[in-house]
């Protein structure tokens, strides 16, 4: 009987296989040093952006729900971490902690409310309900109205390490957003985070499956809501000052852009985003154009050449 012998060569390992952990270690590197060069300040901002888009994106990547709101969850953490700070004299931590949860509670009244629609509805709706908290922070004496909530002070971390110091406040920073973005990272590649996926795919057959579907939706926007008022209470923190705007349309809008610039099937995406729209809004400012406007034409032309976003076709184009 004749036999059919097939050679051929072993296959050698992919590209991004090879390339994410050196990808991964210069960039660690170059957050490192980049203190050094750059204003810490303006730094410890991005960072913040950079987290509020991972946690943006934790809610559209998985289930494919744009959420117009998660403003409500940046601005308020800002304002209730800084009170706390402010007027109670809590520790750092504690005040971040209580972001944190101001964040995840405001995440389930208005997960609960807006899960059950999808599409422009489910947007519509989280717009609504921002704007509704927007509008209550003009009218609650403690945010002061169109004044903000300054003189926020930093205090210190652990007790003893002075966050005055803005290289301190830097790589404090720094660890927390790397700590979420491994939180993110652990719940998309989670049992919890295939069923989302399987949801966002499908959500006939999940519930088919006997999957209550609401219930992962609400829990996974309510995480993404406690990621963003950590990302809040920090900005607040860091730069001593929580203001409407931090609650204002505009904001849901830029991390929404942030998420898509990058790529919202990518970690590494919403955090090119950031970087890049944080810069092109602190560096443009005094230049004297107009700055919506170039950020609004970034935006169109990345759709245009870039479908998965700036990253995800930098991934597709390595693999071809």
């Amino acid at each position: 009987m004749a036999t059919i012998e097939v050679t051929g060569r072993k296959a050698s390992p992919g590209v991004s296989s090879i390339t994410k952990p050196v990808l991964w270690s210069i960039g660690l590197l170059v957050f490192l040093i980049v203190p050094f060069l750059v204003y810490p300040v303006f730094l410890v901002k991005m960072l913040c952006f950079c987290l509020f888009a991972c946690a943006f994106n934790l809610l559209a990547s998985t289930t494919g729900l744009l959420s117009f709101g998660h403003a409500a969850f940046f601005g308020s953490a800002a304002y209730t971490a800084g009170y706390a700070a402010k007027a109670w004299g809590v520790p750092f931590e504690v005040a971040v902690a209580i972001g944190t949860m101001t964040g995840f509670a405001l995440g389930l009244i208005i997960g609960f409310i807006s899960v059950r629609r999808q599409g422009l509805y489910f947007a519509m709706i989280t717009l609504a309900l921002a704007q509704l908290v927007y509008f209550l922070a003009f009218q609650l004496p403690f945010t002061h109205a169109d004044d903000g909530l300054s003189g926020i002070p930093r205090g210190y971390l652990l007790g003893f390490l002075s966050l005055d110091d803005n290289l301190v406040m830097y790589y404090t920073t720094l660890i927390i957003c790397i700590v979420g973005l491994a939180v993110t990272y652990r719940i998309v590649n989670s049992p919890f985070g295939s069923i989302l996926r399987a949801i966002r795919d499908n959500q006939p057959r999940a519930i088919s499956l006997g999957y209550s579907v609401d219930k992962y939706k609400i829990m996974v926007f309510a995480l993404s809501a406690a990621m963003s008022g950590t990302a809040g209470a920090l900005k607040a923190i860091a730069l001593g000052l929580a203001t409407v705007y931090d609650l204002h349309w505009a904001v849901s809008g830029d991390v929404l852009v942030m998420a898509l610039l990058g790529g919202t099937q990518t970690l590494l995406g919403p955090i090119v985003g950031a970087i890049l729209v944080t810069v092109l809004h602190d560096y443009l400012a005094e230049s004297g154009l107009p700055v919506p406007v170039l950020i609004g034409t970034t935006f169109v032309l990345c759709i245009l050449l870039f479908r998965d976003g700036i990253v995800g076709e930098l991934k597709r184009r390595l693999r071809l």
